[in-house]
């Protein structure tokens, strides 16, 4: 199977944005994380690492890539006015 990807639009009304942060509103990483989730077709998986290195803002369209790897893993990476926001891996099956 080879990488997939996929596009998560960030509307300016989402319900998360109001109180994360009041003034500067960015998504709040576990959002994101939930989009990765639906990209992949997963309802849980287990995190195993992520890295957040880019606020992602009102009006922004991540692009998910998913690449899937050995044991049942899948890799991601986000990616947002051609920067890197997020980049992590998931276990398909339960944590050990």
């Amino acid at each position: 199977m080879s990488t997939t990807t996929t596009r998560f639009l960030v509307p300016p009304e989402h319900p998360a944005l109001p109180g994360h942060f009041p003034g500067r509103p960015i998504l709040p990483g576990v959002v994101l994380l939930d989009a990765v989730l639906q990209a992949a077709g997963l309802g849980q998986a287990h995190l195993l690492r992520a890295k957040f290195t880019a606020p992602v803002l009102p009006g922004d369209a991540v692009e998910i890539a998913l690449s899937p790897r050995a044991g049942g893993r899948i890799g991601f990476t986000c990616t947002c006015r051609d920067v890197t926001v997020l980049s992590g891996e998931l276990a398909c099956s339960p944590a050990p």
